[in-house]
């Protein structure tokens, strides 16, 4: 009998969203006239432009004609999108062959983790991101949850609080192989500022620690002290990669387009190419990203499309502004929602997150999200999304007003 792999079992439990679905679906079968509203998973709301959607229709029904059919694509994506890329969204300081197209930064998280020994020792900024973690537990980097100390033995964590300003305690970080931060951060809405991010480049070139930088949600970022991409730091190429997405910019989360930036200057410890190794992995496992969704991404990075995408931004933001001034004003403790869509609170210090996830489910029928599922450091919070459409966030609003107002 086929033996199964050891690393799935090492895995805590389900992964946080569909554990949330879970819950919600045992909520819904006790009482099927509830009307939930989600302020949890998240997902874009608003569609794509229609001009961005026409591009990509157009494309599609070409596909049934013989002067409009097209195979396979470019396995590191078409040049017209990876040269838009360079242009649009890195302003020429990333050249265009060092862009790789994805089928979203999700997937290549996982594909990131082929690159490296099961060996290396990771480091990472918590909370983040669940899928950083879970992908580094199938590769074999652990020995396994440890309910006492919660975390995975043999992934060293950095606590990201408000006593610290969200910013990891790098010396921790020393003697590991690679540094996983997400920028703005997910869930915390914490966006490095260029002094920070300096110093975490200089700390990184200085320990030989290779960077895996995550900027999904680069596009909130509205600081002028706060760069959109980690190359814009003097060092960076030689320090890292950054992941990217179309899915939160322009509402690709269903289209699925993503790129990861693997500059030609960052070498293994015995010399040789880490973009080299990407271009294996890549060619090995992977067929490119899809045409249309190719298309559609290409159209976006257009004059039109970047007013768009500035556009959809601003309506998520301007929730997120919303979402967080009316939960300041019911007392509770809140952080994000200025360059990010997200707002990361909490009620008391020694509050459970599941809890509090609860108090929202039974008693304003809203989903949010635990803060615990993102990291140790998150026990006690939650997240809220901004990706919701306006009138839904104003019933939301309306319920915890209407809550917190009798407690």
């Amino acid at each position: 009998m086929v033996k199964r792999n050891a690393n799935i079992a090492k895995l805590k439990g389900s992964y946080l969203f569909p554990e949330i679905e879970r819950r919600k679906r045992a909520y819904l079968d006790n009482k099927k006239d509830s009307k939930l509203l989600s302020l949890g998973i998240g997902d874009t709301t608003l569609p794509i432009p229609s001009f961005i959607t026409k591009e990509m229709a157009a494309f599609s029904e070409g596909l049934g004609t013989f002067e409009g059919y097209h195979g396979y694509g470019p396995p590191f994506g078409g040049e017209a999108l990876r040269a838009a890329l360079s242009v649009h969204h890195y302003q020429n300081i990333i050249p265009a062959d060092d862009i790789f197209i994805s089928d979203g930064a999700k997937p290549d998280i996982f594909r990131l983790q082929a690159l490296f020994g099961q060996d290396s020792l990771i480091s990472v900024q918590d909370p983040a991101y669940p899928a950083f973690v879970d992908t580094s537990v199938l590769q074999g980097r652990t020995l396994g949850f440890n309910e006492d100390k919660p975390g995975y033995e043999g992934i060293t964590y950095l606590p990201c609080k408000p006593e610290n300003d969200f910013f990891p305690d790098l010396d921790k970080a020393k003697g590991t192989d690679l540094l996983i931060l997400v920028s703005p951060n997910n869930p915390t809405g914490k966006a490095f500022n260029r002094k920070e991010l300096q110093t975490i480049v200089d700390f990184a070139l200085k320990e030989k620690i290779l960077i895996i930088y995550d900027a999904a949600y680069s596009s909130y970022i509205r600081s002028k002290d706060t760069p959109k991409s980690i190359y814009e730091i003097e060092g960076a190429r030689e320090a890292a990669i950054e992941m990217n997405s179309f899915s939160k910019m322009i509402g690709f989360t269903g289209v699925r387009c993503g790129f990861t930036v693997v500059p030609k200057e960052l070498h293994f410890e015995d010399g040789s190419s880490i973009k080299k190794d990407w271009e294996r992995i890549i060619s090995t496992c992977f067929n490119g990203a899809s045409n249309i969704a190719s298309m559609g991404a290409l159209r976006a990075l257009s004059p039109d499309g970047l007013r768009a995408i500035k556009k959809m931004t601003d309506y998520y933001l301007e929730n997120a502004h919303l979402l967080k001034k009316e939960m300041i004003s019911l007392g509770f403790e809140v952080y994000g929602g200025e360059n990010a869509p997200f707002i990361w609170m909490r009620r008391g210090k020694k509050e459970d997150s599941w809890d509090l996830f609860n108090e929202f489910l039974t008693k304003a029928e809203l989903i949010v999200t635990p803060g615990s599922g993102f990291g140790p450091a998150g026990n006690g919070f939650i997240r809220c999304s901004a990706f919701i459409e306006r009138e839904s966030l104003h019933q939301a609003l309306s319920r915890l007003k209407r809550l917190y107002a009798l407690t």
